[in-house]
């Protein structure tokens, strides 16, 4: 379950990924799969080529592409890795809202 997002924030990921670009938008969630995990970031892209060579370059496979018929395919990033890529991405302000992270630390 999904929720901590604005339905214009998920306008603007929607339209992001519509033309073209790798988009990101965090969120509270609750999943019984991963108990420990309290927010999660989808990075999604209509070219799905594109989402998996921008995802192996954190060393995301393919494979893992929640591929969706609607169009809005993505990457689930949780945890640690969640982390390292918002701050090499320059997007940790997207989890810091939710968390005790804050953009600047290291």
């Amino acid at each position: 379950m999904a929720f901590g997002i604005t339905r214009d924030e998920l306008r603007k990921w929607k339209a992001s990924i519509d033309n073209g670009k790798i988009a990101f938008i965090t969120h509270f969630w609750l999943d019984d799969r991963f108990p420990d995990m309290k927010t999660v970031t989808k990075v999604g892209c209509k070219d799905l080529g594109r989402l998996a060579e921008w995802g192996s370059g954190y060393g995301l496979k393919k494979e893992w592409i929640h591929i969706r018929k609607d169009g809005y395919s993505h990457y689930d990033l949780l945890g640690n890795k969640q982390l390292q890529i918002l701050r090499e991405e320059g997007k940790l302000y997207q989890l810091s809202r939710l968390t005790q992270i804050k953009p600047g630390s290291s």
